[in-house]
C-alpha cells in the first residue's frame, strides 16, 4: 500500500449494505441502533471500545481508536441489503431469536422500516435454502445489473454519501476457481451465459465493485478472491476483504495455537466438533456447503503451526474439525476442541476446550468494524485485498503468491500499525530499552 496524500472526511450518511438479513445482519443493525440509543454497549467492537498505544511506553498515549483516527459515526449509519425471505429487519430479528423481545422493541420502528430487497438466490448453491424474495431475470448479467439498480436505489432513498457491502448470508458450497473466474473478460462473458461457475455471491460482488462500494466477505465462499473480480477493483478502485469472519471456536484456535507453537510445545492432534441449530447450521448440514466451511477451518493451524518448518512439532499433527445441525440448540453454537500436546522429552498431555458462545454476538461486531475499516480504506484511497484487516477472518485473503497470517496476535499488530502508519504515528516494535548504571 502507498501511503495516502489525504483521508477523506468522514462527514455524511454511510450506507450499509448487507446481503444475507438473517440472524447476523439483524443482530448487527439492532446491536447498532441499541448503541447509538444508549440502551446497551457495542461489546467486542475494536472501533469503538479499544485503544492504540502512541510512541513509547513512558509517554502514557493511548487514545480510543474512534478518537485516533476519524470513522463514520454510528448515527450517520444507514442499514439496507437483500434476503431470501421478506420479513423486515424486526420481524427477522425476532425469527432469529438471538436477542431478547425487550431489546428489540426499544428499537423497533426502526427495524421494521428496514425491508430488505429480493435477493440474487441459484438454489444449487445453498441447497436447504429455499426463498421466496427471490428475482428474476434472463441471466446473471441483468440480476448484477438489477442489483446495481438497487445500490442507486438505496443511496438515493437514504441520501446517503458512500457505501460499504458486508457479506452476511449463508455458506455457499465449495468450488475451486475455473476459467471463467480467470480474467475480467471472461466473467463479464459468463455473467451474459449465466455460467454455472457464477456464483450469487459473485454477482453481488461484482455489482457492488462496479457501483464503486468496498466488499467485505463474511463467508467461506468463493467471491472476490478470484482474479476477476481482483481486476475490476483494481479498475475502480475499491477495497476488499475477506473471508469468514473468525467467530466461536476458530478464534480460539488462533488464540490457543499461537501460544502452543510460542512455547515450542507439540500437537499430535487437534479434534474439533461443533453443534449448532440455527439457519447457518441447517446450511451447513449439506455436505457441499460444509465442505466451504471446512476448508476454512482446517487452513488456520497450518499456517499458524507452520509444520513445513516445525517438522518434530507438527509435523504429524491430525486435524479433524466436524459440524452437527442441532435445532435446539438455534444460535448458541457449542464447540468441543480436545488437543493431544506433547512436551519435554516428547511426554503427552492434552488440553480440552468446552465453548459455548453465540454465533452472531460474536459476528455482530466484526461486521462493525469491517463496516467502518472498509469505509476508512476507500477514504484514504485504498483498493484490492486489505491484508491488514486479516484479523476479522477465519481464511484471511492475501494479495497472490502470499499465505495468510493466521496468528490473531501478529494480526492484531499489523491492523494497528496500519492505522498509526495512516496517521504518521511511530510503528510499535516493542523493542525494550537500553539501560545503563
Amino acid at each position: 500500500m502507498k501511503k495516502p496524500k489525504e483521508i477523506r472526511s468522514a462527514t455524511g450518511k454511510l450506507g450499509v449494505l448487507l446481503p444475507g438479513m438473517g440472524a447476523v445482519g439483524t443482530t448487527f443493525i439492532a446491536g447498532c441502533l441499541l448503541a447509538k440509543k444508549g440502551v446497551a454497549l457495542p461489546i467486542g467492537s475494536l472501533t469503538q471500545l479499544g485503544h492504540i498505544r502512541l510512541g513509547k511506553r513512558t509517554e502514557n498515549r493511548a487514545p480510543l481508536i474512534r478518537d485516533f483516527i476519524e470513522l463514520a459515526n454510528l448515527e450517520d449509519l444507514a442499514f439496507g441489503g437483500w434476503d431470501l425471505f421478506r420479513d423486515n429487519a424486526y420481524d427477522a430479528a425476532c425469527n432469529a431469536d438471538v436477542l431478547t423481545k425487550n431489546h428489540l422493541d426499544a428499537i423497533k420502528p426502526e427495524l421494521e422500516a428496514i425491508k430488505p430487497m429480493s435477493a440474487v438466490f441459484f438454489p444449487e448453491y445453498v441447497k436447504r435454502l429455499r426463498g421466496e424474495n427471490v428475482k428474476q431475470s434472463k441471466n446473471k448479467m441483468e440480476l448484477a445489473e438489477a442489483v446495481r439498480q438497487d445500490i442507486r436505489d438505496f443511496i438515493r432513498e437514504n441520501a446517503v454519501d458512500r457505501c460499504v457491502a458486508v457479506w452476511c448470508g449463508s455458506t455457499e458450497i465449495h468450488q475451486a476457481p475455473s476459467e471463467v473466474h480467470s480474467s475480467l473478460s471472461k466473467f463479464e462473458s459468463g455473467l451474459s451465459s449465466s455460467h454455472p461457475a457464477i456464483s450469487p455471491s459473485m454477482v453481488y460482488a461484482y455489482a457492488l465493485i462496479k457501483e464503486g462500494v468496498p466488499y467485505a466477505n463474511g463467508a467461506p465462499n468463493l467471491t472476490a478472491e478470484i482474479p476477476a473480480l481482483l481486476e475490476l477493483a483494481k479498475k475502480h478502485r475499491v477495497p476488499l476483504s475477506g473471508k469468514d469472519f473468525k467467530t466461536g471456536q476458530t478464534l480460539m484456535k488462533t488464540i490457543l495455537a499461537p501460544g502452543i507453537k510460542a512455547r515450542m510445545i507439540g500437537i499430535n492432534g487437534w479434534f474439533s466438533s461443533n453443534i449448532l441449530g440455527n439457519r447457518d447450521g441447517e446450511v451447513l448440514d449439506d455436505p457441499e456447503s460444509f465442505k466451504a466451511k471446512e476448508v476454512s477451518k482446517l487452513g488456520v493451524l497450518e499456517t499458524i503451526l507452520q509444520p513445513e518448518l516445525n517438522r518434530n512439532l507438527y509435523g504429524e499433527m491430525y486435524h479433524k474439525v466436524r459440524i452437527e445441525y442441532y435445532p435446539p440448540r438455534g444460535d448458541q453454537k457449542e464447540g468441543w476442541d480436545n488437543i493431544d500436546i506433547f512436551g519435554w522429552l516428547g511426554y503427552p498431555m492434552q488440553i480440552k476446550v468446552n465453548f459455548l458462545c453465540r454465533d452472531s454476538i460474536l459476528a455482530a461486531p466484526i461486521v462493525l468494524d469491517l463496516v467502518l475499516f472498509m469505509d476508512l480504506a476507500q477514504r484514504a484511497g485504498f483498493s484490492g485485498v486489505q491484508e491488514w484487516l486479516s484479523f476479522y477472518f477465519k481464511s484471511p485473503t492475501t494479495a497472490p503468491g502470499l499465505y495468510p497470517e493466521n496468528d490473531l496476535f501478529i494480526q492484531s499488530m499489523k491492523l494497528k500499525n496500519t492505522l498509526r502508519w495512516l496517521v504518521g504515528e511511530d510503528l510499535i516494535t516493542h523493542l525494550g530499552y537500553e539501560y545503563y548504571d
